[in-house]
């Protein structure tokens, strides 16, 4: 039997990529999509073909008990993201959310609520398998290279920086490195996570691209990636909808998935 899905955020770019994506699975189906614009339309219409005729409505609750979804994909805006994803836990659904923003004290509060409610939920501030791989590889350049800097490139309507996916990486770079002293506050030199210090660059033209540039005594090593379409985070998000029924808390990163 296919999961039952609803895409919260749906009238968005990642939104109808995500309603695309699992109308094309055939271990999903599409039963709801959620957004505070264009209610009422229908997603079909906004998405194309093979996406479901279905009216966008406003009310995530309500859609999720009505159409008996196992899973929500969200990817709404930041500034409700703890709201979402209670919804979608208080309303029996299980949380697939891309919404960035999410600091450490956010993602603890979420794992009590899932823990609470006996459920599972997969916050992944990236879905590329490209973009988890490059913060593996930095990862694994940290234990030998102690210098890096991470400079993140995206479009000029993102709404947060540094990126959820720099902030992961400079976590995992920090992981490698435990005894990495603190770093300098210095406002021209950029954020500082963990010690690790974040550039963010926001560009009409630009999607989202990652580098990680470590130095050491006479070379430079860049470890770097580019999302050249919305197209390259599907694979992750499809095999998020899948894997979370089979989890019993919640997994931050996708990373921690392959």
């Amino acid at each position: 039997m296919a999961i039952r899905v609803v895409v919260s955020g749906a009238a968005g770019r990642m939104g109808l990529e995500s309603c695309r994506s699992v109308a094309q699975d055939p271990d999903l189906e599409l039963v709801g999509a959620v957004d505070v614009s264009r209610v009422g339309e229908s997603i079909a219409c906004l998405a194309g073909e093979p996406v479901p005729d279905l009216p966008i409505s406003s009310d995530l609750a309500a859609t999720i008990r009505q159409a008996d979804a196992a899973v929500v994909i969200d990817f709404s805006v930041p500034h409700t993201r703890n709201e979402v994803f209670r919804t979608i836990v208080e309303a029996g659904a299980r949380p697939v959310v891309g919404t960035t923003g999410w600091s450490p004290a956010d993602i603890e509060a979420a794992r009590r609520l899932v823990n609470v409610h006996g459920s599972a939920a997969i916050i992944a501030p990236n879905f590329s398998i490209g973009a988890i791989l490059m913060m593996k590889f930095a990862r694994e350049a940290a234990r030998h290279l102690s210098s890096v800097e991470i400079i993140e490139l995206h479009h000029d309507k993102k709404l947060d920086a540094p990126s959820g996916t720099a902030v992961k990486t400079a976590e995992m770079i920090a992981s490698a490195q435990p005894d990495r002293p603190p770093a300098r506050f210095d406002p021209a030199r950029g954020k500082i996570v963990d010690g690790v210090r974040i550039h963010s660059v926001r560009l009409p033209g630009l999607l989202a691209h990652q580098k990680v540039i470590f130095g050491g005594l006479g070379e430079t090593l860049t470890i770097a990636h580019d999302s050249l379409s919305r197209e390259c985070f599907m694979p992750g998000v499809v095999l998020a909808a899948k894997r979370v029924l089979e989890l019993r808390e919640l997994v931050y990163g996708l990373d921690n998935l392959l």
